[in-house]
């Protein structure tokens, strides 16, 4: 049987990405300006927040303009490496 392969990702496209982490101090505002170093274009019209439904966690909803896969990695793993973050999607 044979593998079917990844859809290939055109560049530069519209790029959904969702953060969850603590929803504690200045945490959506460091969120923010992690992803606006890698995406230095991303307007406020492109974030959205949403708590849990206890209000502990906050999920910042972006859509950036992806250049490349490059790109994309380096974001996330600047997220990961906050400390910040519980999942990034």
């Amino acid at each position: 049987m044979a593998q079917e392969e990844s859809p290939k990702i055109e560049y530069p496209c519209r790029y959904p990405i969702k953060v969850m982490g603590l929803d504690v101090d200045d945490y959506s505002a460091a969120i923010v300006d992690i992803i606006r170093i890698h995406a230095p274009d991303l307007g406020d019209e492109d974030i959205s927040y949403r708590p849990s439904r206890e209000g502990k966690y906050l999920a910042v909803n972006v859509i950036i303009t992806a250049h490349s896969l490059e790109q994309i990695q380096a974001l996330f793993n600047d997220l990961k490496a906050s400390g910040r973050v519980a999942m990034v999607l």
